[in-house]
Parts: structure tokens; sequence; C-alpha cells
């Protein structure tokens, strides 16, 4: 599989623009939220930094993937939500304050854990040998630089220029959108001949740990008592990755063509499951408020 500029150069240009955006929504509030629902926020925070790798690892297993297929889905669990899990979250009538500062507490958590959890797990899918030496420092200097340095430029020009940050803000979360639908369309027919392979080798994975994980947030949510909208966000929080992030992991920090084929199939099969997702929340909605004795 081919990755070329548009991975190497494009997508990363990509990717510090759509962090900005975050950082154009996050408002102080957006961080104390942690002190007024600590729960919540544990909940969200657990489940994607620990549930979520764990599922893409028992996955990868039953599934019999090759090994750096296997370290590619590894890789898509191991990076946070992004822009599309806000959209849906907001879709949905979810919490989006919720989902907005468990999107920036995992953007700021995983530069430091991605490069531990990506050597470990390489060195049970690839072993020794088939390990790629990731230099720590070095990468987390390079996550620091794609996903909190534009965060922080967000967050201080929203608060010297809200005007102005509050224009660019909606444009930047479409784009997020449209760019990683755009990125993924562009890979599949830059390697058209090589897709139909790739998509049988991953996409009953990549749909499996997406149903299970937008189910597990949600369940995890509603078992710790937490409210419907809480449960919606933690929900998509957990289910939607950010799966351009994803890409630029394994095809420029690792240098692997192969481990980015997941996260392309990830990033076209999350629309589906997302919306699908909602469908099912949107008819629980009207079933509670015509059968409210049900619920």
């Amino acid at each position: 599989m081919q990755a070329g500029i548009l991975i190497t150069v494009i997508l990363p240009v990509a990717v510090f623009i759509i962090m900005f955006g975050l950082g154009l929504s996050l408002r102080i509030a957006d961080f104390t939220y942690v002190l007024k629902e600590p729960k919540a926020i544990f909940v969200g925070i657990s489940a994607q930094i620990i549930a979520l790798p764990l599922i893409a690892f028992f996955i990868s297993i039953i599934f019999q993937l090759p090994p750096e297929l296997a370290m590619g889905l590894m890789i898509i669990s191991f990076v946070p939500g992004g822009s599309t899990s806000n959209m849906f979250t907001n879709l949905a009538k979810g919490d989006v304050a919720l989902s907005i500062s468990l999107t920036a507490i995992a953007s700021l958590v995983t530069p430091f854990t991605v490069p531990l959890f990506s050597l470990w797990t390489m060195r049970y899918f690839l072993g020794t040998e088939g390990v790629v030496e990731i230099p720590l420092l070095k990468t987390i200097i390079q996550l620091f630089i794609i996903m909190i340095l534009p965060v922080i430029t967000g967050i201080f020009i929203l608060s010297k220029w809200q005007k102005t940050a509050d224009k660019l803000e909606p444009l930047i979360r479409l784009f997020s959108v449209v760019f990683l639908f755009l990125i993924a369309v562009a890979i599949i027919v830059k390697n058209k001949v090589e897709m139909i392979g790739f998509f049988m080798q991953t996409g009953v994975a990549v749909l499996t740990l997406n149903i299970l994980v937008l189910g597990l947030g949600y369940w995890l949510a509603k078992f710790f008592q937490l409210s419907q909208k809480q449960a919606i966000s933690i929900g998509y929080e957990v289910g939607i990755q950010n799966g351009a992030l994803a890409l630029i992991i394994a095809g420029t920090i690792i240098g692997n063509s192969t481990m980015m084929i997941p996260a392309v199939t990830y990033s076209l099969l999350m629309f589906i499951s997302g919306f699908a997702f909602y469908w099912i929340l949107k008819k629980k909605a009207i079933r509670s408020e015509t059968h409210p004795s049900d619920f």
C-alpha cells in the first residue's frame, strides 16, 4: 500500500488544523467539567484508554489478523476521539461539553501513551525481530506538535479573539469530517487494485471493534448511573476515534503502510456505524416518549 506525500505531508498538516479547531471550541468551563462531573470523565477516559485497546487486542486474536494488520487495529484503539465524535454527539443530542472535554483530555494524554502502547503491542504481534524502534522522546515531541500545540494555540485565540474563533471553529469542524472521508477515499483510489483484499482482510474486524466499543461506552455509562446524554457522549467518544491520527502514526511515525489498512477501513466504516448508532438512539428516544413506563 502506497503512502506518499498524502500521508507524510498533507495529512499531518490537516490534523494540525483539526486539532487547532478543537482548541477553538475549548473554554475554561470544559476543563472545570472534570471537577463538576468526575465520574463521567473517569468512566469515559478509562473506557477509552484501557477498555478499548483490550477489546481491539482480543478482536485481533479472535479474527487471526496478520501481525501488521493486528498492529494497525491496535493503533486505532490507542488514538483519542476527534471532531467526528463531537459531531455525532451533537447530532444525537448528547452532552457536547463532556464529549469535548473527553477529546481534550485524551488528546493531552495519548502523545505519551501511544508510543509506549505501540512498542508493547509490536513486541507481542511482530516479535522482537519485527519491532520497529520508535524513539520515544522524538515521537512524543512529534505528537505534541501535531496534537497539543495546535490545541493550545486555539485556546489562546479563543481567549483573545472570541468572535474570530466562533467563526472559524464550525468551518474547521466541517473540514475535519469532510477531509477524513476524502483522504480515505483518496487512499482507496490510489490503491484500488489492492483495496478489495484489504477490506476482506480487515473489514469485519474493524466493524466489529467499532460496534462493540460504541455499545461498551454507552453501557458502561449506564452501568455507572450516568445520564442518557452522558451515555451518548461516552459511547461516541469511545466508539469514534481519530482515524487521521491513526494514519499518521502508522504511515509516518512507524512508517509501515500495511498498518495503515485498518485505519483506512475504519475511517469509512465509522460513519456507517456512527449513523446507525444515532438511528438506534433516536428510535429508543421515540419509544421512551411513547411508552415512558418501559424505560
